[in-house]
Parts: structure tokens; sequence; C-alpha cells
């Protein structure tokens, strides 16, 4: 960068200053390299002074079908940008995560330090008629492993609701996991993430389950109502 603003002159005037032009560019690069190598660190020195936002969840999180910068995690680093807080987010979705498939990977997601942990899981339990107390019991274990790794983490839970094919009291039971468990362990819920999305067939694609990058739009409202307080 400062390297191409070195004018070398072309007409040397004088040949017994030949030896002294070349030692002074020699040890003008090495004053430059120093100082691009200063700038390299203290670049990494910002980014480690960045707090984390790990968003752990399903292919909602992952931004099935679309773009990651479409995504609704993507969309709130762009806000954090926005507001140059010292933020940086992680989207770990995977689609097709169960809360049982997330409990066995989410050890993995927490090698590194996390300051904020998103936890949106449980629809696909929901869809495939998993027994709430399974449910229940495996978010329950992600966020104590969580919190044992990271006591100072922040858990968000993002709660879901799922439609009555499978009866009206399972999809009540499954619907009270999210406030229960907010209430137990004192954490920030996101009452229904999909929140003026589920069931809009324009705002999702054509399968009517997953949303548009219009529909992360709005996904990324309702995580940061709840996010913003955290921050």
């Amino acid at each position: 960068m400062c390297i191409r603003n070195l004018r070398i002159p072309t007409t040397v005037f004088l040949t017994i200053f030949f030896l002294s032009i070349l030692t002074s560019c020699s040890s003008d690069q090495k004053q430059k390299t120093a100082s691009n190598s200063e700038i390299e660190e203290t670049k990494q020195v910002a980014d480690e002074e960045k707090k984390t936002i790990l968003f752990f969840g399903n292919s909602i999180t992952a931004g099935y079908k679309l773009d990651l910068t479409e995504a609704f995690p993507a969309l709130i680093q762009e806000r954090l940008d926005s507001m140059e807080l010292p933020y940086q987010t992680i989207n770990a979705g995977l689609s097709g995560e169960t809360t049982a498939s997330g409990d066995a990977r989410v050890e993995w997601v927490l090698k590194n330090p996390i300051d904020i942990f998103v936890l949106e899981l449980g629809a696909n339990d929901g869809l495939r008629g998993v027994s709430t107390e399974e449910t229940r019991k495996n978010l329950r274990s992600i966020i104590d492993k969580v919190k044992a790794k990271y006591p100072t983490c922040q858990v968000v839970l993002a709660g879901m609701m799922i439609p009555p094919n499978m009866g009206a009291d399972y999809a009540e039971d499954f619907q009270r996991i999210y406030p229960e468990l907010a209430a137990e362990y004192e954490l920030p819920l996101i009452p229904f993430i999909l929140q003026g999305v589920a069931g809009i067939p324009e705002l999702n694609l054509e399968d009517g389950i997953h949303p548009t990058a219009e529909g992360h739009a709005i996904l990324a409202e309702n995580v940061w109502a709840v996010l913003l307080p955290l921050l």
C-alpha cells in the first residue's frame, strides 16, 4: 500500500551517490514493512477485542436456499456494523438440525469464547412429532453446556410454534417449552422467531416453511428487538 507511493528516481546524476541511494531505499523499505506489520497487528487486536454473538440453529438460522448474506444473522451483523458496535456474529445454523443433534454438536462450536448465544432449535422436532419432554431435555442440555463452558455468556432462546398437524394438545405442549425454559433459566426470549412471516406465502419459499430474503429481514427485526438490550 505504502510501497506504491514510493518513487524511485530514473536518472542518477552522480554515480558516487548510487550506493547510498540503494541503501536509503533499502532502509526505507524496512521501515514501511514494519509499518504495515504494525497495522496488521493493530487490526488483529481490534478483532480480538470484539465480542462474539453465535447463532446456533437449524435451516432457519442457516438461511435455507439463500445466500448466507441474506440470512438474519448476517443482517444482524450489518446492523451492528452500522452502529459501530464491537460485535462479530457467527452463523452456526445447520439445515435439518434437531435438538438432539444440536446437543451432540454444541460442544464443537464452543471451542472459542462466546458472549451471546442465540439458541434457535426445535422446529424439526415438532415437525417429526418428537416428544416434547425429549425436546425440552435436549434444549436444557444445550443451555447447561453453554453456561458450564462460559458462565458469563448470555443465552437467548428463540421460541417456536408448530401447526396442529400432530394434534392440538401436542402443539400447545410444544409451544410451552420455550417460555417455561426461559423462565427457568431467566433467559431473554424471542417469543416466536417467525412472527410476521409464518403462514404468509410471499415471505416464504415454495415449501411454505422457509423464509425468503424478505422474510429474513423481518426475522432480523424480531431477533434485534430482544438482542439490542443485551449489547
